[in-house]
């Protein structure tokens, strides 16, 4: 019997390793382009599947269903959405430079909607993908591996001809690093190529004579020109992109703002963001020249309508949106590509070195297979040719043979031994036969058709031309120049076929100045109801329906319209909300939930009190919390600039339960679940910073917690309800702080 052997290894070798196996197999087999055909391994298995199964351009639509499982059982184990999503983003020219796949059926549009489910949908492959990226698998152009079960094979490569990294771009996240590759003008791609041909040692800057930046098929402008050539020769940079506005004429004098092409960071729900933003724009009165804004987008492309009060200041109304709406974005470059089975940030310059070697390898591969093919031709031509001169000494073998064999071996090697001929002559002259095994073949094969004359001449003829073939592809694998002269014919053609107008426009931009009007500091009303909603009302309007307002809402002061709104939660945190961002309204009209405009972090936060920012900062606020930890905090350590802080410390499982003004209070009064309270002077709590977690305020029982807490001016009368009494707060027995109180009964 064996015995086991157990291995010791540090736990951290273990993990490293393991972790570093796993980073790397999802670097190089799931989440990055391969520099060569600029494919992630589920798109080159995607389109390899289709070309597999028939699923051509000029050949009938096939369910994406029927693609995406014959992918995943063969070739990609891992989901079928993984390889539907592939799928669609490959047929949505939206998002492509090229699309690759013909698409039938809802395949989303390009203001988010997604596709339909692939039980709807159908898809084939587009003549360019079927012609450039799949063209010459026949031919022994790339090497074939071993699938995940090694049933099948699959290409390690696909053999594009052009160099699809920089035409449809990239997108993925792998581990540790992405990657992000604008698209380009097939065009000006395959022109910088040649460029590149003709002379090894251009530079980025003159290839960029010929490739003058990205063109995403969005459209829109890229305004930072002069910050492209540092991005295309060291592989990241920031690209900045707009939207193009045009102005037109609209009803009654009045002109509107058009929206015809989007940056390409605006695809999908963006595009309903902006809208919201605008919306936003007008509802915070940053600027009150828009009227109205309609989405008229369609099929024909994007059509955005502002419409504007007559005398808008329209050049303004164009900065305002650059700056402060998504019509002007930045697109990252991270141009990181798997090179050599390892990844590498690559400059425009190294990505097109990569597609001419590669270019070369495929030339270089499939010219020897064509060769072979034609030498192997010329034999069987000559073998024939030369069995026509001598036909009839052929057949006089053929009819004195016993068997196949026999007339083989006098074929190749003159052996008549047991064949009967006519005379010796012909056996003299079949022992100097010496046609090729392959010869032989053709011959024992040829039809006495092949013996009329015209169809010798057609032999003939067909020898010439496998000579020439032969001599060309000689040429072709001898001599570089007339290799490279192949290749960028090859573009020539690819180009003059596919290649389409730029839509995105290059140019030099100046910096938005925004011009703000200055926001006229005036007083406003601040309420909100029991159920959350929020709003801001004239201060007139106000004092005019005081009596209703008052009656329907829970929060109501004052502020300037200038100032913030502090909200202190139950879980310690304080959120701030410009006045400025909570609509204005009417009376009746609905306010918006105050946790949509602060950004609750869950829906167990709610609001204790809810202050402008100038009253807290004249007060002193009294924290409590359930487990009866207090302090005292003066309000101007809350003036600060982010929109959400840290308002107190609490211990685990602890929440805020009271946060009040104590600057007019004589007595703070506790109450605990089981009936305890507690009334002490508020002297007695001390004065802490908002980092601390504070002092115990009532000694409470095992299991008991703080359900109330108050604060108590001398002048008025206070009650709270346990169970079914009323306690008078005011005659409770005033006691030291941090002492157990007085038991009440229900």
């Amino acid at each position: 019997m064996e015995t086991e052997t157990i291995i010791r290894t540090d736990y951290a070798e273990v993990m490293q390793k393991s972790y570093i196996d796993y980073a790397m197999s999802v670097i190089v087999s799931r989440a990055l382009p391969d520099v060569r055909d600029g494919l992630k391994p589920v798109q080159r298995r995607t389109l390899y599947d289709m070309y597999e199964l028939g699923i051509r351009y000029d050949r009938p639509y096939r369910k994406c269903a029927r693609i995406v499982g014959d992918t995943m059982g063969k070739y990609h184990p891992h989901g079928d959405s993984s390889i539907y999503d592939a799928l669609v983003v490959m047929a949505q020219d939206f998002k492509k430079g090229q699309a690759l796949v013909d698409g039938h059926g809802n395949f989303g549009s390009i203001e988010g909607d997604g596709a339909a489910a692939m039980r709807y949908t159908e898809a084939r492959l587009e003549k360019i993908t079927q012609e450039v990226y799949l063209a010459d698998l026949d031919k022994n152009v790339i090497d074939f591996v071993p699938n995940f079960d090694e049933t099948e094979k699959e290409p390690q490569v696909l053999p594009v001809r052009i160099p699809n990294l920089l035409v449809n771009g990239a997108e993925g996240i792998a581990v540790g690093m992405a990657t992000s590759i604008p698209p380009h003008n097939l065009g000006e791609v395959v022109d910088a190529v040649k460029a590149y041909m003709k002379n090894e040692n251009i530079t980025t800057k003159g290839l960029m004579r010929y490739l003058k930046g990205p063109d995403f098929p969005t459209g829109g402008i890229v305004v930072n020109q002069d910050e492209l050539l540092k991005i295309y020769e060291t592989g990241s940079g920031k690209i900045r992109i707009r939207g193009r506005v045009e102005v037109e004429q609209g009803k009654n004098g009045k002109q509107n703002l058009v929206i015809t092409e989007i940056p390409y960071t605006m695809i999908g729900a963006n595009i309903g963001k902006f809208l919201n933003d605008v919306a936003a724009l007008v509802e915070t009165k940053k600027t009150t020249d828009i009227m109205d804004i309609s989405n008229q987008s369609s099929k024909e492309g994007i059509r955005i309508v502002l419409e504007l009060r007559r005398g808008a200041d329209v050049e303004n109304l164009k900065n305002l949106l650059y700056k402060k709406t998504k019509l002007e974005d930045t697109f990252g470059v991270n141009m990181l590509a798997v090179a050599q089975c390892r990844p590498e940030t690559l400059g425009l310059k190294e990505i097109i070195e990569h597609h001419v070697d590669f270019q070369f390898e495929l030339c270089t591969r499939k010219y020897q297979t064509l060769l072979a093919k034609e030498v192997e031709r010329k034999e069987v031509q000559e073998g024939l040719i030369k069995a026509c001169d001598v036909i009839d000494l052929i057949i006089e073998i053929l009819r004195g043979s016993k068997n196949q064999v026999q007339v083989k071996e006098c074929l190749v090697s003159g052996t008549t031994k047991g064949i009967k001929f006519k005379s010796k002559t012909s056996e003299t002259m079949a022992k100097m036969l010496n046609f090729t095994e392959r010869q032989a073949t053709a011959i024992l094969e040829m039809r006495l058709y092949k013996l009329i004359g015209l169809e010798v001449e057609a032999l003939l003829k067909e020898h010439e031309t496998t000579l020439a073939n032969i001599a060309r592809y000689e040429k072709i694998l001898n001599e570089y120049d007339c290799m490279a002269q192949v290749i960028m014919d090859d573009l020539d053609a690819i180009k003059k076929t596919y290649a389409r107008k730029r839509k995105t426009s290059i140019e030099n931009a100046e910096e938005i100045v925004l011009e703000e009007k200055k926001i006229e500091e005036v007083e406003v009303v601040f309420l909100m109801d029991r159920f959350g909603y929020a709003k801001i009302m004239d201060k007139a309007i106000y004092d005019r329906n005081k009596e209703a307002a008052d009656a329907d809402n829970k929060y109501i002061f004052t502020c300037m319209n200038t100032d913030k709104i502090c909200i202190f939660t139950n879980q310690g945190k304080m959120h701030t909300i410009k006045v400025l961002d909570i609509p204005t309204k009417k009376l009746r009209d609905k306010g918006v939930p105050i946790d949509n405009l602060s950004n609750f972090s869950s829906q167990q936060e709610r609001p204790l009190m809810i202050m402008s920012m100038e009253q807290v900062k004249s007060s002193s606020l009294l924290f409590v919390t359930k487990q009866s930890m207090v302090k005292v905090v003066e309000g101007c350590e809350f003036d600060v600039t982010k929109r959400t802080i840290a308002a107190t410390k609490l211990a685990q499982e602890d929440e805020v339960l009271f946060v009040g003004v104590s600057d007019y209070s004589e007595f703070v009064v506790l109450q605990s679940e089981k009936g305890y309270f507690l009334r002490f002077l508020v002297q007695e709590v001390p004065l802490k910073k908002k980092g601390a977690i504070g002092v115990r305020g009532m000694r409470l029982a095992e299991s008991d917690t703080l359900t109330g807490a108050y604060l108590l001016e001398s002048s008025k009368e206070y009650t709270a309800q346990y169970g079914e009494k009323q306690v008078n707060l005011n005659r409770l027995k005033l006691s030291k702080r941090d002492s157990k109180g007085t038991k009440q009964r229900s």
